[in-house]
């Protein structure tokens, strides 16, 4: 009877952080005994090893790409690997793979056929922004995207202001990088002077920067966020 492989869920760089930075030589000792990979984007995936200085050839490698266009029946075909007794390697865009990211679909589906899942340490934007804020670390909770259009942005933010304060609870969320702007203008507009926000820019990058302030401080700091991966905390 043949062993079932393992399921590893490999986090990657934030950017281009060096590797060695955030990332176990560990996981770099793994990635040269998988051949089978689940990947949110396949570009990214191969630059990714590459830069981890995987030893085996990037052409000899399988890779199953999981994102919005997958669909639910493609996902038992990315675990036949395990059942032949390979183990297969799970990556993100960025960060930590199942963490806000369509990972998840393919750990769901392995944890129903009782397949080991094993997380590796690496980082996550989420968790390294929470850790600098200065806000409540025993309650929180990730909101993903905001709305696209104002108006329902503006309520999703009132709403996240209202949670934080009558919760207690650390409320964030993100955007797409080149709407940054707009939602730091929008919480300025539309949020109490006294409520206490923290924007987490280019996190493990040199050029992060992480900043807790009041509105009212924020409405006199500039702060340049266009096309720049960050995450909002309201706290």
């Amino acid at each position: 009877m043949i062993k079932k492989g393992i399921l590893y869920m490999i986090p990657i760089t934030l950017g281009d952080t060096a590797v060695n930075k955030v990332i176990p030589e560990l996981n770099n000792e793994l990635i040269n005994e998988i051949d089978v990979y689940v990947v949110e984007n396949i570009k990214t995936a191969r630059r990714f090893l590459k830069k981890a200085g995987i030893l085996k050839p990037i052409n000899e490698l399988t890779f199953f790409e999981l994102n919005k266009r997958t669909q639910d029946t493609e996902l038992p075909t990315f675990l036949k690997p395990i059942f032949e007794g390979q183990n297969v390697g799970v990556l993100s865009e960025a960060g930590c793979p199942g963490v806000a990211d369509p990972g998840a679909d393919i750990v769901a589906l392995a944890q129903e056929q009782k397949i080991k899942v094993v997380p590796l340490v690496g980082p996550s934007s989420i968790l390294l922004a929470l850790m600098a804020s200065g806000f409540n670390g025993q309650s929180f909770c990730f909101n993903g995207y905001l709305p696209k259009d104002q108006k329902d942005r503006t309520r999703k933010i009132k709403e996240l202001e209202k949670a934080a304060k009558n919760k207690q609870q650390t409320q964030l969320f993100i955007e797409t990088p080149f709407r940054n702007s707009h939602v730091i203008e929008d919480i300025i507009k539309n949020c109490f002077s006294t409520t206490k926000l923290c924007i987490a820019v280019d996190i493990t990058l040199q050029t992060e920067q992480i900043y807790t302030k009041t509105v009212e401080e924020w409405k006199t700091t500039k702060i340049n966020l266009q096309k720049r991966p960050c995450i909002f905390l309201i706290g």
